[in-house]
């Protein structure tokens, strides 16, 4: 199953004369303008896998603004998968059309369930997938943010030899499939840093049910206040990223590792001279829908 992709390349960042480090960014966004980022990654050898299975149906979870969500929508339309979305929020149920995920997932010809948020909670449980079996019949199950064994396989991958010049390797984390991967990848020198978008040291442990070296940490200082929470700081950072070296930046993830890139040089928290490799894991479609929030609120917006 091959995707029509475009090799991510990693693109240099000016940080003026007074610094000597190197800064890259790879722009893993650029990959797919559906299907970009560590959700092509997370989803390559799936869809692989389903179709080894017969299945010809994906079913996954996610919320309002999803970048995942999206993603399987756009796959499953690109290589014929029937898609079904079980959606955090039965308030979502007739605000489908006024929400640009939602939207562009339907468009897709992805399918909803639309469930509470306390049954969410529960959606790993046998018994929740046992009804959604019973409901949607033989499907090929994704977790939700596309975390699982071949998840950590694909974005092994996107690491390349030539990044073996990089000493510290930097990504967003969500639910820790993607550093996991970049960290079973990585060569001994370097040393790997991920930034929760969530709050809490949690993820820890996650990471390390997948992840088999130790040559990685969290740094948890950048969240925001939590998932999806944002400030008029991390939005004027973005702004101005976007402005001074023509990347843009999600506001869930990429957005708030950045911003906590940046502040870590600016401590001097990097030793001298040190190379410094940055993923941009995608999930830009989510800019629209923060905007509508944010528009909301009269705040400034997303660029």
């Amino acid at each position: 199953m091959n995707f029509k992709v475009h090799l991510s390349e990693n693109q240099s960042l000016n940080l003026g004369p007074n610094s000597n480090h190197l800064l890259s960014v790879k722009r893993e966004d650029l990959i797919h303008p559906y299907i970009s980022g560590n959700k092509y990654r997370k989803l390559k050898y799936n869809l692989v896998q389903a179709k080894k299975e017969g299945r010809n149906t994906l079913l996954t979870f996610g919320g309002a603004f999803s970048n995942h969500i999206a993603a399987v929508a756009a796959v499953g339309k690109e290589f014929a998968f029937e898609t079904i979305g079980v959606i955090r929020g039965e308030e979502l149920v007739d605000k489908v059309e006024g929400n640009p995920t939602l939207k562009f997932a339907k468009s897709c010809g992805m399918q909803f369930k639309f469930v509470t948020r306390e049954a969410f909670r529960n959606k790993i449980s046998e018994e929740f997938i046992q009804n959604l079996r019973r409901e949607f019949a033989d499907f090929y199950l994704i977790p939700e943010g596309g975390t699982n064994e071949l998840a950590i396989k694909g974005c092994e991958e996107i690491l390349l030899e030539e990044d073996s010049k990089f000493d510290y390797i930097c990504c967003s984390v969500g639910t820790g499939g993607t550093i996991s991967g970049i960290i079973n990848a990585s060569k001994p020198h370097q040393k790997i840093l991920g930034f929760p978008a969530l709050k809490g040291d949690f993820l820890r442990e996650e990471i390390s049910k997948f992840a088999k070296n130790p040559n990685w940490k969290l740094i948890t200082d950048y969240h925001f206040g939590g998932y999806a929470k944002i400030n008029t700081e991390l939005i004027g950072f973005m702004n101005e990223f976007k402005r001074d070296y023509n990347i843009p930046l999600d506001p869930v993830y990429t957005g708030k590792m950045m911003y906590g890139v940046m502040d870590l040089l600016s401590k001097g928290y990097f030793p001298e001279a040190s190379k410094i490799l940055v993923i941009h894991t995608g999930g830009l479609q989510g800019i629209s829908g923060m905007n509508e929030l944010l528009n909301k609120k009269q705040w400034p917006l997303i660029s």
